[in-house]
């Protein structure tokens, strides 16, 4: 290849990969400080991170559309693990990411009303049209969850659990990796899994 070939190829290409680079690595870690966000709730009303400074927060992606979602709300367990938080003094955000316009897109009114229909015991449900915050932290999948320590640090992702199917049975023999790992934190001790590998049904994220 001469080097005008080069030159060129390196002006179309080299922007494409940098920005692709840089994407793969736009998303936070497990030790990092959790990135700050503010986000709308169903009802409108904007929710920051920064409100709850110095408080346990969980971070839910969530989509009623995804067989995985559906398995663990048919069987409350997803809201059986929010109440046992939140009773604990834990913040729960859950956060959709469905991006307007994809099958699975609920307005605002629905994802509340779809919420209630499962007794979620959620701090707030927010919406997150534009995929901003997902892509902040990396959500892959609904379920993909992660845990906030009071200092502000990210330290735990992944699963909700340790058996990776739709099928709401096993839910009774699976490890609730997010429950260990509240326990672990709220009793001041570093959390024994702090990652795990996700799994559910991809985030419908909008173009972009």
């Amino acid at each position: 290849m001469n080097l005008r070939r080069l030159g060129l190829w390196l002006s179309f290409f080299w922007p494409l990969a940098l920005a692709a680079i840089t994407h793969a690595h736009a998303a936070t870690t497990v030790g990092q400080s959790a990135p700050a966000f503010a986000l709308p709730d169903t009802s409108g009303k904007t929710v920051s991170l920064g409100d709850f400074k110095g408080k346990t927060v969980v971070l839910e992606w969530v989509n009623p559309g995804c067989p995985f979602v559906q398995k663990h709300y048919k069987s409350a367990n997803l809201p059986g693990t929010q109440k046992a938080a939140v009773d604990r003094g834990v913040v729960w955000l859950a956060i959709n990411s469905t991006a307007p316009g994809t099958s699975d897109h609920l307005s605002p009114e629905s994802m509340a009303a779809w919420m209630v229909k499962h007794q979620a015991a959620a701090t707030a449900t927010l919406m997150d049209g534009d995929g901003r915050v997902g892509r902040a932290y990396g959500a892959k999948t609904t379920p993909h969850m992660y845990i906030i320590d009071p200092r502000g640090i990210l330290v735990y992702a992944g699963a909700i659990d340790s058996k990776p199917t739709a099928k709401i049975d096993d839910i009774k023999t699976a490890t609730n990796y997010v429950n260990q790992a509240l326990g672990e934190v709220l009793a001041g001790k570093p959390v024994g899994t702090p990652l795990t590998q996700a799994y559910g049904c991809t985030v419908k994220y909008a173009a972009g």
